[in-house]
């Protein structure tokens, strides 16, 4: 095991340890470890005092900003409210200054009052309570040891929690499932109390005393939940779930919201009433001593336990689970599933868990009934992917605004007013939304946020650039505003309109810029005013040009930006008349092919594409732009020009996608061998764009249909695709598919096989 140990940023301390209830699934008083019978029934001051201070020590060293304290037991309100109150004064103290304290008791509620609930209010301690359902539900463990109903009592408890003064202490309910209850009553009678949230938690098992099945079904615990999932979704989802939630959140990228599902390492250590330091107490459930560390508060220091091997296997996310997990694409969002339930006498936990199929079906289930409403609309839709990117540049440049923090000074608090001017009208809006649109826009914001993030000393001037973008802005509206831009090595460039000589190479300065007429005027200190038509060149004024090819629109031809240097080859300088007006031919008939073999894409690029820039060959740093770009280097060859642009095209949309969506997570956790030809192993993310991008190609030349299948293939079944990307390749499934119908290419069906069309 390698690598620092993950701090514990949250410590279940065991105030009492016995129970008012005998519930015959409880993994500390029924299953294997019987410990609690050797430790003291309350924890005493030293034992408190001990843990704050060790949780203080802890948590300034490794500098956290909040640390949370479970009460638990056995059944924590026995301990008394001045048991309580001593926890919380002492832990309230020896965090002060330090962290932010978030106390919490979970509880049966049997004994829960208002006077432990205002001692709760004035402490801050938030309260969960375990219910398991409806009371056929809750009777069949949660009782008495004499046998009576424990419901009436909770259901007080509950009751008691949401009176408004009280229920913001509301945690929520943990619920206990059981395949025998009906799922739909279960999940009625917890949404009926108004909980901020519902737990649900596997019984404990493993494999030496496995779960019962009384139907012999291995997914019948799977089969349960979608039961509550559909209940739940029919409901319009009234109450948060975790365990819904977690599941959703993994399968579009995001973290587990729960310990016993994802592969996010541990952060959680037991303190005993007797001060000894102990691994999450469900490990009672594999063996006698599975969860002792050996390790105590008197002694020890939180990082000696976070060092112990039983901990540290619970912190190595992927590379922690066992070889059968590893391959299975639903990992990422069980994660193995809870460590205890990973038990068996033979291997340890280096097994699957026990509810191993439970946890593939529901996570496929639910994958299955939430793939089309869990997908970012931009992964569907162009439009929407034109306006996502659009909110994210404009998302940029609240942030650029926000991290200079009055470093811009007047100069940027001007330019920044003027935009806000520009936004209140619609023609102001319109030039505005332009100039944000463009792919470079992008580059310099990108450019600027990493300067000023590095300190480094010429960002903050970069940044007062906006008074250029805001000036294009006015010039494009035809607003009557004037605006203060700067010049820089005696030139003035207004982003998507062109670029003015003013004065000698070297020379910077200010100038007045307004939109006049077909044009705009400029007014430097003491001289008069200078007007300038934007579509017509001179030997001081260059315009940014503009060419039709094929039916598309038309295309800013920018050789001017001075962020247009983004691409893998440099950008080129400015292009002459002459050479011009032969790029934007070659381009032009490049793009006639692209129509002809691929009508589809051309349709599509043709909505979203809006500039073009010539390269040069050689090799050049890749840096981030928006969207609607496409770098090209000039060739005679109309054919290979146009499988340029088609590449260009694929790869500029592709990245967009990521650029506002996740498609895959876990990058580089696996490698796969690219089927095309080249000896070579890849990340998933780099199999999915050289797939993406040859689909496209293969329109063009099916050549590149080869070893695509297999491509498509490896990935569905692999465990790093969201429930986006999952739908990307859906769609590069029906792509592929379309190559046969709308380009007619029988030969190509004949050569792949087809099992391309599906």
């Amino acid at each position: 095991m390698t690598g620092p140990a993950v701090p514990f940023r949250e410590i279940v301390l065991k105030v009492h340890s016995r129970c008012d209830l005998a519930c015959d699934h409880c993994y500390v008083y029924e299953h294997a470890d019987q410990s609690w019978r050797t430790r003291p029934k309350t924890i005493s001051d030293h034992v408190i005092a001990r843990t704050a201070q060790r949780l203080a020590e802890h948590a300034k060293t490794h500098a956290l900003p909040s640390v949370s304290v479970i009460l638990h037991g056995g059944e924590p309100l026995l301990a008394g409210p001045s048991r309580l109150r001593r926890v919380c004064e002492e832990f309230g103290s020896a965090l002060s200054g330090i962290a932010a304290l978030d106390l919490r008791i979970h509880t049966n509620g049997l004994q829960l009052s208002p006077r432990y609930l205002d001692l709760f209010d004035e402490f801050d301690v938030r309260v969960g309570i375990s219910l398991d359902g409806d009371r056929t539900a809750n009777d069949r463990h949660r009782r008495f040891a004499d046998g009576r109903s424990s419901h009436p009592l909770v259901l007080k408890a509950v009751e008691l929690l949401r009176q408004d003064r009280y229920r913001h202490l509301d945690l929520g309910l943990l619920c206990t499932v059981d395949i025998a209850n009906d799922p739909h009553a279960v999940l009625d009678a917890l949404v009926a109390l108004d909980p901020p949230l519902i737990d649900f938690l596997l019984p404990h098992a493993t494999w030496d005393e496995p779960p019962p099945r009384p139907d012999g079904s291995p997914t019948a615990y799977a089969e349960w939940l979608l039961a509550v999932f559909d209940r739940w979704q029919e409901e319009g989802r009234p109450v948060p779930v975790r365990l819904f939630s977690s599941v959703l959140s993994t399968l579009g990228g995001g973290p587990s919201l729960t310990e016993s599902l994802g592969l996010a390492p541990t952060d959680l250590v037991v303190v005993e009433t007797d001060g000894r330091l102990e691994q999450v107490d469900s490990l009672k459930s594999a063996y006698e001593g599975a969860a002792a560390t050996g390790f105590d508060v008197f002694s020890h220091s939180f990082d000696d336990v976070a060092a112990h091997p039983g901990i540290r296997a619970r912190q190595l996310g992927l590379a922690g689970v066992s070889e059968t997990c590893r391959r299975c694409p639903v990992v990422r969002s069980c994660g193995g599933g809870l460590y205890t339930h990973r038990y068996s006498p033979a291997n340890g936990f280096d097994n699957p868990s026990v509810y191993c199929a439970d946890l593939e079906a529901l996570v496929r289930g639910i994958q299955a009934r939430t793939s089309a409403a869990g997908v970012s609309p931009a992964v569907a839709d162009r439009d929407e992917l034109v306006a996502e990117q659009h909110d994210l540049t404009r998302t940029l440049l609240a942030g650029l605004h926000d991290a200079l923090d009055g470093r811009g000074g007047a100069r940027w608090d001007e330019a920044w007013g003027l935009a806000g001017v520009l936004e209140s009208c619609e023609e102001g809006a319109a030039g505005l939304d332009r100039v944000l649109a463009h792919p470079y826009t992008r580059t310099w914001l990108l450019d600027v946020m990493e300067g000023l993030h590095a300190a480094r000393p010429e960002a903050v001037g970069h940044a007062l650039r906006l008074a250029s973008y805001v000036a294009a802005a006015a010039v494009r509206s035809g607003l009557d505003m004037e605006v203060a831009a700067d010049y820089r090595d005696g030139r003035l460039f207004l982003p998507t309109v062109g670029e003015l000589r003013l004065a000698e190479p070297g020379e910077a300065g200010r100038v007045r810029v307004r939109a006049a007429g077909e044009g705009f005027s400029v007014r430097r200190e003491g001289e008069g005013e200078r007007i300038v038509r934007r579509g017509a060149g001179s030997p001081d004024w260059l315009p940014v040009r503009h060419f039709t090819a094929g039916s598309a629109p038309g295309f800013a031809l920018d050789d001017l930006d001075p962020y247009r240097d983004c691409f893998e080859s440099p950008a080129a300088p400015r292009l002459g008349p002459k050479g011009a007006e032969a790029w934007a031919g070659a381009v032009g008939r490049a793009w006639e092919l692209v129509e002809q073999a691929a009508p589809r894409q051309a349709a599509d690029a043709a909505t979203t594409l809006t500039t073009l820039t010539p390269l040069v060959t050689g090799r050049s740093a890749r840096r981030p732009h928006g969207y609607g770009t496409v770098g090209l280097v000039m060739t005679g060859d109309t054919r290979k020009l146009a499988r340029a642009l088609l590449r260009g095209l694929r790869r500029a949309g592709l990245r967009a996608l990521l650029d506002v969506t996740d498609l895959y997570a876990l990058d580089g956790a696996w490698e796969y061998r690219l089927p095309w030809g080249r000896n070579a192993k890849v990340p998933f993310s780099g199999l999915l764009a050289e797939t993406y991008e040859r689909v496209g190609l293969s329109f063009l030349d099916p050549e590149f249909m080869d070893g695509v299948p297999e491509a498509l293939d490896m990935m569905e079944g692999a465990a790093e695709p969201t429930v986006g990307g999952m739908r990307l390749l859906s769609s590069l499934r029906d792509e592929v598919g379309g190559v046969h119908g709308t380009s007619g290419m029988n030969t190509l069906m004949n050569a792949v096989g087809h099992e391309l069309v599906r």
